[in-house]
């Protein structure tokens, strides 16, 4: 069979050139390195970014400590615990290896800070007050009328 042949298959023909970007093999990035926007971004360390399989270790390491702190944090969010604190600092460590943690990082910053900074303006501050005073009293009038007509000891047994 002849290299100009219509049977050829495709993959021999295009072995030595990289098509993300048509640059040859001998330029081209390896399949385990990382793209330049991930590389910048990469905490990893020097030695783990010179071994295809040190970086990969690297990378799962991370991955499986960030999906674990993720966890936690979603397991604190009913229970007793910083819940969102921890699933951000769970991001914060993808983040070091991964861009798309980083970009999900970045998009919640500027919502929290859009909403603080419309949270200060006068106007909803204004109202947030009023609001938490109408609440607090409420709350206040409540626990009168149940001390009135309880009292403050202890209910009594259940069926005793």
């Amino acid at each position: 069979m002849s290299p100009d042949s219509p049977s050829r298959p495709v993959a021999l023909a295009t072995i030595g050139t990289d098509h993300r970007d048509g640059q040859s093999s001998s330029t081209a990035r390896r399949a385990w390195e990382p793209v330049p926007s991930e590389k910048s971004g990469s905490k990893a360390p020097g030695w783990a970014r010179r071994h295809p399989v040190m970086y990969t270790g690297w990378r799962c390491g991370v991955f499986l400590a960030g999906l674990a702190v993720v966890v936690a944090g979603v397991i604190m969010l009913p229970l007793p615990g910083p819940g969102w604190l921890v699933i951000f600092a769970g991001m914060a460590l993808w983040g070091t290896e991964f861009a798309w943690a980083q970009r999900v990082l970045h998009w919640t910053r500027r919502r929290v800070a859009e909403a603080t900074r419309r949270a200060l303006e006068p106007r909803v501050r204004r109202r947030n007050i009023v609001l938490l005073l109408i609440g607090a009293t409420a709350g206040a009038v409540l626990v009168t009328l149940y001390l009135l007509r309880f009292g403050a000891g202890l209910p009594p047994a259940v069926g005793g």
